[in-house]
């Protein structure tokens, strides 16, 4: 049983608005992340439901692939913890008063709301992004600065969070997204296990790029997973990027390039990201000492563990403890 996050009460529910041009792209994403039994977290029930809904009967998706049908109207909405907007490639069309409603009702209420893709766009129109930070798909950015002057938009990076808003950029990040919900409610070792389950990446930092400047390096042999898994498997140590450079038998500034290109963040930021990810894996497996996560982690002092864990999930060591730690555990951390 993977460990990280005690059983509630009941699933938390997530309901996904499927409006006519709908990508059905990222209404699989919703549904696989947050619809698909999880034997492989060996809890007694499920930690979410997903509930497709749509504005009529008989949704035409995108291309016309397909019509939904079936499904429930948009009063599933106002019984939604979460919501799901996907994307459209449509984008300045508006959308229908009804959705429209349906999403400031479930903002108004206090549910949790996520946009896949081209869905900020729906945000925006609803009124919800006006002086807030978002993302969308790097290829409608412009259009939407134009659209909506008042979001902040942060074109360039996988995902936003906002809190209760949170925004992904392209259809491949709304699993990022996905992936990091799962971490932010339950932790990194549900999510890890949620991952391999999806054969996904667990963990890309929202900050990274939408997109890398070479997809496929040119020598096969510039790849970084042999370097990637070399260092993860001594996180502890005292590594440096000039150490990572040295490894790979390149100069540091040709690693930051080939990071940039294949990875779209920095070494040093991958590595801290990954020190942080072990650290919340040492937490919820339940080591109470904050030193010993400090120094297993490579993060090396206390001080330093804290600033990263609250930078990274917004919590304390102590706090991060009490939510993700085992059940039953006192949280002794400070």
């Amino acid at each position: 049983m993977a460990q990280g996050s005690s059983q509630p009460t009941r699933p938390h529910r997530v309901a996904v608005i499927v409006d006519d041009g709908t990508n059905p792209f990222e209404v699989g994403v919703a549904t696989e992340l947050f619809g698909l039994p999880r034997p492989e977290l060996g809890l007694p029930g499920p930690l979410y439901e997903v509930t497709l809904c749509t504005p009529t009967p008989g949704i035409r998706m995108n291309h016309g692939f397909f019509t939904l049908t079936g499904v429930p109207g948009l009063a599933a909405v106002d019984e939604a913890d979460t919501l799901v907007v996907p994307g459209r490639p449509d984008n300045v069309v508006p959308r229908g008063a009804a959705v429209l409603d349906a999403i400031r009702r479930a903002h108004a209420r206090g549910a949790r709301v996520v946009s896949f893709c081209t869905g900020t766009f729906a945000l925006a129109e609803a009124g919800l992004l006006d002086g807030r930070r978002a993302t969308t798909h790097w290829r409608w950015a412009d259009s939407f600065r134009e659209l909506h002057p008042k979001v902040v938009l942060e074109p360039d990076v996988l995902f936003v969070d906002e809190g209760d808003i949170l925004t992904a950029a392209g259809s491949a990040a709304a699993l990022d997204l996905g992936l990091y919900i799962w971490r932010r409610d339950h932790g990194a070792e549900i999510a890890n296990a949620v991952s391999r389950r999806l054969v996904f990446a667990a963990h890309r930092d929202g900050g990274q790029r939408q997109f890398v400047e070479r997809p496929v390096p040119q020598v096969r042999d510039e790849s970084l997973g042999p370097l990637l898994a070399w260092a993860q498997e001594r996180l502890g140590e005292p590594l440096t990027v000039a150490d990572l450079a040295a490894w790979a038998a390149v100069s540091p500034a040709t690693l930051h390039r080939r990071f940039r290109a294949q990875l779209g963040t920095t070494p040093l930021a991958w590595l801290t990201g990954e020190r942080v990810a072990l650290a919340c894996r040492l937490i919820e497996r339940g080591e109470e000492r904050l030193e010993v996560v400090a120094a297993r982690s490579g993060l090396g002092t206390a001080a330093n563990l804290r600033e990263r864990l609250r930078r990274e999930t917004g919590l304390s060591p102590s706090a991060y403890q009490r939510r993700f730690g085992p059940a039953g555990g006192e949280p002794v951390m400070s």
